[in-house]
């Protein structure tokens, strides 16, 4: 279908939401938005369900029982279909700690996905965070941040890598911070143990994500705030929050999206390779997982590993699960991480003139139907 008229919809535009409203798609692109009487053209009538922008998720690593660390395009590809059937348009494809020679053989497969739209970038997380809190990452890989290492990632993704998290407490941490800036790389803070005073350095230096916010750092302390306190409180940072309720309580996603705002909510899924799969043992990077009941553990320690959450279910859970609202949701999952990533003048947004990215999402806020690009996703 190249062109046709949605009619019927609720649409959650970027002024509110907007009822018995129209949209015209002709190109893979919206061509016009309006209410009331429709154009003339081929009508698809949605009933009067909400249609959103498109899901941008900027940390996954994998679903539908692929890995993007694999290095296998056709696990990958499985992966990324697997998120786009629950609405999730726009991704970057996240890769755990590993040793370097690794990460640059995967990077090779997926910068080619990125150079064909597939994938958004590439997000590093690793190898290049705290020991004491790297989670679901090998301790065996991890290594300080030194100029030279961190200039051969960037350059082995010859323009792909979006995103890079690290904790700058380690040596060199800072000063990679700023390295990452200067070449135009999202500098993310996250599996750090660091305090205030370490952490208020790297965000002068031009870190502007807080990966995870309370998954993977020190915790937060009323006499000492620690990297949770210093990053909510921080307008220049964006917050990363799993929407799973497993990682993060309700109440505290709450506080964390109402003290930080839309300008500075995004959601993400943290996914691993069982996401839109059955439970069982699974691997994240190099370590073993165990899925039982839709929630991922590392098989030796039991920390969590992952998640095996989806765009469209994280959307549910800050609506149902935390008390926000609809319009709170399509900022968080859409608007705000698309101009995290510096795309929000292509996609993020119902808008005239931008990608006809969308979902349609029923009276339970579950997609009745994608769309990427203006073509339904099957």
């Amino acid at each position: 279908m190249t062109g046709f008229v949605l009619t019927g919809g609720r649409l959650a535009l970027p002024e509110g939401l907007v009822d018995d409203g129209w949209l015209v798609v002709t190109g893979g692109t919206i061509a016009g938005i309006g209410t009331g009487t429709p154009p003339p053209g081929e009508q698809v009538d949605v009933g009067g369900a909400y249609v959103v922008p498109g899901f941008v998720d900027a940390h996954c690593h994998g679903g539908g029982g692929g890995s993007f660390s694999s290095g296998d395009p056709k696990e990958i590809a499985t992966a990324i279909k697997a998120h786009r059937r629950h609405g999730t348009t726009t991704m970057l494809a996240s890769l755990v700690s590993d040793p370097v020679r690794a990460l640059v053989d995967q990077m090779a497969v997926l910068r080619e996905l990125v150079t064909d739209g597939e994938l958004a970038g590439i997000h590093l997380e690793g190898p290049f965070i705290a020991a004491s809190r790297c989670g679901a990452h090998d301790p065996a890989v991890l290594r300080e941040p030194d100029t030279a290492t961190v200039d051969a990632l960037l350059r082995a993704g010859h323009g792909a890598v979006r995103m890079v998290t690290l904790a700058p407490e380690l040596p060199g941490g800072v000063r990679a911070v700023r390295q990452l800036a200067e070449a135009g790389v999202i500098a993310a803070i996250g599996h750090t143990d660091g305090t205030e005073e370490q952490i208020r350095p790297a965000i002068d230096a031009g870190a502007t994500v807080a990966t995870h916010l309370f998954n993977g750092m020190r915790p937060l302390h009323h006499r000492e705030p620690g990297p949770i306190g210093v990053l909510l409180d921080d307008e220049r940072i964006t917050i990363e929050l799993i929407c799973d309720l497993v990682h993060v309580h309700p109440t505290v996603l709450r506080m964390a999206a109402r003290y930080a705002g839309r300008g500075r909510t995004t959601l993400i899924t943290d996914a691993m390779s069982a996401t839109d799969a059955a439970d069982g043992r699974y691997h994240l990077g190099r370590l073993e997982v165990d899925v039982r009941d839709g929630v991922a553990t590392l098989a030796d320690t039991g920390s969590l590993a992952g998640s095996t959450l989806t765009m469209d279910a994280a959307f549910r859970n800050l609506v149902r699960g935390a008390g926000l609202s609809v319009p709170d949701a399509v900022r968080a999952t859409s608007g705000r991480p698309a101009e995290l990533l510096g795309l929000d003048d292509r996609l993020g947004s119902l808008r005239t003139g931008l990608a006809a990215d969308l979902v349609v999402l029923d009276g339970d806020l579950r997609p009745a139907r994608v769309l990427r690009h203006g073509t339904w996703i099957a």
